[in-house]
């Protein structure tokens, strides 16, 4: 046989091919357990003609070891009397996502977020094309990538920085970038993962598969853009994955098992022909629900020419097996093999060929790109690491801190990244407590967990001549240990991983950072104690939170980003990276397509007119949903107090007077806060940019007025939107691409919902939550009147949510209809928290719509606020709302609303004690700077 590289039309003309078992043995990818061949592996190469490999870090233990695996399964081929090589892929992703690891002879390169934020598309080929040319010496000729998810969800996603970001565009230009580098590299390669896992909704179970709700039509004008960039420019294969899909149009419970998918949306309306790969059908979803042998015969049948099964020898055979009886059973056609097996053979055209296969250049040609591979990994970690804000100007660490002062390292527990010395075994540690903080002149033991940052913290050692402490911290919170520590030290360096999904993390660093600001006495005055934070995995984790003064990102916590991140702290290096996508971008919002007079509302002439118009609103839901404008009048949006400046929008019909829009906007002076609390279009005017016109006249006004800090969509006073409601799931879709296309950045949105607890008089308080107050050592009383403001408002400074202290300032004003409850430790007397008590007959009741509802009574307990000193902060909780419902119970009410709840950790300690979700939001808001004045 011809050890040149073969064409498709002469792959095409080999009678061997008439051998359907062989022909049908392209079709399979399959990978195995060991670092060396097993019995498994050699039967299915023989036997059963299997023409794709997967292999995973579970193969790989360096280098050397790789090419003489790949060497061996190839001539295992070879001898089998396969007309063409095997195909064999890896996932090297790089950040911490790499197969194969090898100090000596891999470089470690940035993830595909941290290349994107060095804004270069020119390094993104470089790295590409460094890394396939390091798979190529040892025998890969398949990479399972570029990956072109669209991150259009960035908190609640698994795939994080393996994203390179939340635009299209950008990950567009990114991903082809990377696939020519593979290509050019002699690589073939793989999109993934079809149509997008960018925003994924998740059911909990592991048998429920992850869902995409997005209609076509938003996919193809979001999500699907990269796939179609990189279809245009040549991309050799396309990974498709096991997610559901359920929208307008589609319906699918496996994606890469739907011909609507494969065949119609991918093929047809994308124009892509060539090979096309199932997710893996070992995936425990996919298997229960289907089957791996009709899970087969499905994804062929779907237009799928490569059918993955990861590991288990017994699915191979039943996935092989059933391949066969589906072609001699008529179920799949031999026109249809055939056409798989000419898109196998044209991918193994473009990056192998026998002499290619058998003679793999090795580590020898590994050692001559060391050099190079090394400046360029070098080059790209300087250019990613990015500093979101330094408002203080704490670096380098050196503007602040003497020689003999120590800094203090935090960090979270998590797992070593499979591509590191770490996880290989190369260091081993015993176990000590969570709070054992490490002086790292001294000999050390640590927790499984932190060794992941042990080097790290020798580094600034290094640098500190000793001076430097580090302990973990978990999701226990802010410990006695590390109060000390924090008083201890003279600045403080916080490490999150991913807090968005830990929420743990997000926790510890505002208790820490709270901790931090309150530190005096130096010389006799106030003096804010240096911190700062350093994402190493998600850059979301603080991004907007701008009371994270100091805000550094690493894109991955591999050896070498942490080395990098060490340079920058202490002003060795000059960081250039920037976030990528539209966190970082201008907010530019697009011009209306009709301008609209967008005029001050007049509480005299417009207060009837905007009863009609909500009425209007309210009437359109559905009969059987209570709409978030039950019980809304004019006057819920009219707040009238000292504290808060409202300024209100209307466009009118000028001839009529009656209103086609609203617009409600405040300004809460004790968090300088400037909030957009609804936007009202009449359903019969909307998509004519009234919604536009309203928005813009708010923002240029609000932007014009001083002192304001922060901008957010919804508001908790008045208590109509919380947020953009979330209860609809397309309506939702619609409107937070609406207000991001307005200039605000929706994917960082906070979940918020307002809960109700009915059939009061048959409700009893769970056991195991009276038990945990009563062993709480706490104080419980009710309160009423202005002669406990001091106390109470000096302890809900600590919070600072919007509308919480206009909230207590009202409830203590009112003594007849409010009250509230306090919590105070035992032993010392201090106020640890509070909750707020409002009647339906309160003078303010207004503000809370679903207090006025004429079938039953109904109080509200609002805005607890919780010292940050309390550990427990859920038994708290749900101590002051169970004394609320106790207080509320005994005025023979029916209901008990919370008007504002985190959605992110409270929902499950509160539906322990009964309640249940009365509408839901995600709030949105961001830095005063970031928000720019509407074209």
């Amino acid at each position: 046989m011809s050890s040149s590289t073969l064409t498709p039309t002469s792959m095409d003309s080999l009678s061997v091919w008439d051998d359907m078992d062989r022909a049908m043995g392209q079709m399979f990818i399959m990978g195995f357990d060991g670092t060396e061949v097993t019995p498994q592996i050699q039967s299915l190469i023989e036997k059963h003609h299997l023409g794709t490999i997967l292999l995973t870090a579970k193969n790989l233990k360096s280098a050397e070891q790789t090419a003489k695996l790949v060497l061996d399964l190839q001539t295992i081929a070879h001898k089998a009397g396969h007309p063409v090589p095997l195909a064999i892929g890896l996932d090297q992703e790089n950040g911490g996502v790499n197969s194969l690891f090898d100090e000596s002879y891999i470089r470690q390169f940035p993830s595909a977020m941290g290349v994107a934020a060095t804004g270069s598309t020119e390094m993104a080929y470089e790295i590409a094309r460094a890394t396939g040319r390091e798979l190529n010496a040892v025998g890969i000729n398949w990479i399972m990538g570029p990956g072109l998810d669209v991150l259009t969800n960035v908190k609640n996603q698994p795939l994080g920085v393996r994203s390179m970001g939340d635009d299209p565009e950008e990950v567009s230009k990114f991903g082809v970038a990377f696939m020519k580098g593979y290509k050019d590299a002699g690589l073939a390669t793989c999109g993934k993962h079809f149509p997008s896992y960018g925003n994924l909704e998740f059911l909990g179970s592991s048998l429920d598969v992850p869902i995409i709700t997005d209609s076509l039509e938003q996919l193809s004008l979001s999500a699907l853009v990269p796939f179609r960039d990189a279809i245009s420019q040549g991309i050799d294969g396309m990974m498709v994955g096991g997610c559901a899909m359920s929208s307008a149009g589609v319906n699918v419970m496996h994606a890469c098992l739907s011909d609507q998918v494969v065949d119609n949306l991918l093929r047809e309306d994308l124009g892509f022909d060539g090979v096309v790969m199932s997710e893996c059908l070992e995936m425990e979803a996919l298997s229960q629900n289907i089957g791996v042998g009709g899970g087969t015969i499905m994804a062929v049948n779907a237009g799928c020419d490569l059918v993955l099964c990861c590991r288990l020898f017994s699915v191979q055979e039943e996935a092989i097996k059933y391949l066969k009886l589906g072609y001699q059973d008529g179920a799949i056609t031999a026109d249809r093999i055939r056409q798989s097996l000419k898109r196998m053979l044209h991918l193994k055209a473009t990056c192998t060929n026998w002499e290619k296969a058998l003679s793999p250049t090795g580590v020898s040609s590994l050692s001559t790109l060391r050099l190079e591979h090394m400046a360029l990994s070098a080059e790209a970690y300087n250019a990613s690491i990015s500093v979101v804000r330094d408002k203080d100007r704490l670096l380098p660490l050196t503007n602040v801190l003497d020689p003999e002062e120590e800094v203090l390292l935090l960090t979270p527990l998590v797992k070593p990244l499979p591509a590191s010395a770490l996880s290989k075994g190369a260091t081993a540690g015993s176990v000590t407590s969570p709070g054992s903080s490490t002086p790292w002149g001294k000999s050390v033991s640590l927790m499984s967990g932190e060794n992941v940052f042990r080097e790290l913290g020798r580094s600034i050692a290094r640098k500190r001549q000793g001076r430097v402490l580090h302990t973990s911290y978990t999701a226990h919170g802010v410990r006695p240990s590390h109060e000390n520590l924090i008083n201890r030290a003279s600045a403080i360096i916080v490490v999150t991983a991913d807090a968005n999904r830990n929420l743990y993390q997000s926790g510890f660093t505002k208790h820490a950072a709270m901790i931090c600001k309150s530190q005096s006495l130096r010389g006799g005055e106030h003096h804010e104690k240096p911190m700062l934070v350093v994402s190493v995995s998600s850059p979301y984790d603080f991004a907007l939170d701008t009371s994270i003064g100091t805000y550094l990102c690493t894109y991955d916590f591999t050896e070498t980003a942490l080395q990098t991140l060490v340079e920058v702290l202490f002003g060795d290096l000059s960081p250039t990276g920037a976030l990528p996508g539209s966190i970082s971008h201008s907010r530019k919002t697009h011009h209306a397509k009709q301008h609209w007079l967008a005029e001050n509302f007049d509480e005299e002439q417009d207060t009837k007119a905007l009863d009609d118009l909500l009425q209007i609103i309210e009437q359109e839901g559905p009969v059987n949903q209570r709409s978030e404008l039950f019980g809304c009048s004019s006057k819920t949006f009219l707040l009238h107090n000292a504290g808060i400046e409202e300024s209100h929008y209307v466009v009118r019909n000028s001839s009529t007077r009656s209103l086609l829009g609203f617009c409600c906007t405040y300004f809460f002076k004790s968090t300088a806060t400037a909030v957009i609390g609804a936007i009202l279009v009449d359903p019969d005017r909307r998509k004519l940019s009234i919604g536009h016109s309203l928005h813009s006249r708010a923002i240029r006004n609000l932007l014009q007025r001083g002192g304001v800090k922060r901008f957010q969509l919804g508001s908790k006073l008045p208590g109509v939107f919380l947020g953009i409601p979330t209860n609809k799931t397309i309506e939702r879709k619609r409107l937070r691409r609406w207000f991001a296309s307005m200039g605000w950045n929706t994917a960082l949105s906070r979940p918020v919902c307002s809960m109700i607890l009915r059939d009061l008089s048959r409700w009893n308080a769970p056991e195991k939550i009276v038990r945990s107050m009563q062993h709480a050592e706490m104080e419980f009383e009710l309160v009423h009147g202005r002669q406990h403001a001091d106390s109470i408002l000096e302890h809900v400074k600590t919070s600072s949510r919007q509308g919480v202290m206009e909230t207590y300032q009202l409830a203590l004003a009112d003594q007849t209809s409010c009250g509230v409850i306090r919590a105070k430790r035992a032993k010392d007397g201090t106020l640890v928290g509070t909750v707020v008590l409002c009647s339906p007959g309160a003078s303010w009741a207004e503000a809370f719509p679903p207090l006025k509802d004429t079938n039953e009574i109904t109080w509200a307990i609002s805005s607890p606020v919780i010292s940050p000193s309390v550990g427990e902060y859920s038994t708290m909780l749900q101590g002051l709302i169970l004394l609320g419902i106790r207080q509320v119970k005994k005025q023979q009410a029916d209901a008990v609303l919370l008007d504002c709840v985190d959605g992110d950790g409270h929902f499950d300690s509160l539906s322990a004690i009964g309640f249940s979700v009365l509408h839901s939001f995600e709030e949105v808001s961001c830095d005063a700077e970031s928000m720019s004045v509407p074209g």
